[in-house]
């Protein structure tokens, strides 16, 4: 625990300097190193491929159907919708 009052003396003198140093430690903190910061990257990489995978899996299952509109305009252009 480093709190306390600190003095400085110099030799050969009756000259002192006193600095009380107060230090407050974090209960709930955790250290932040390389390995950490390169952890919580890779694991955003992971899921926002994953994110993207599915995103394109939903989005691609409905290719094969043509909407109502699509339907009528293919037959109004060939002549068989009238």
């Amino acid at each position: 625990d480093p709190r306390g009052v600190y003095v400085c003396q110099l030799e050969g003198r009756n000259e002192h300097s006193e600095l009380q140093v107060h230090y407050r430690m974090c209960q709930n903190c955790i250290e932040v190193d390389a390995s950490t910061i390169s952890g919580i990257v890779v694991a955003d990489v992971v899921a926002t491929i994953f994110l993207a995978v599915a995103v394109y899996c939903i989005t691609g299952q409905d290719k094969g159907r043509m909407s109502r509109g699509e339907g009528r305009a293919l037959l109004a252009a060939r002549g068989w919708g009238q």
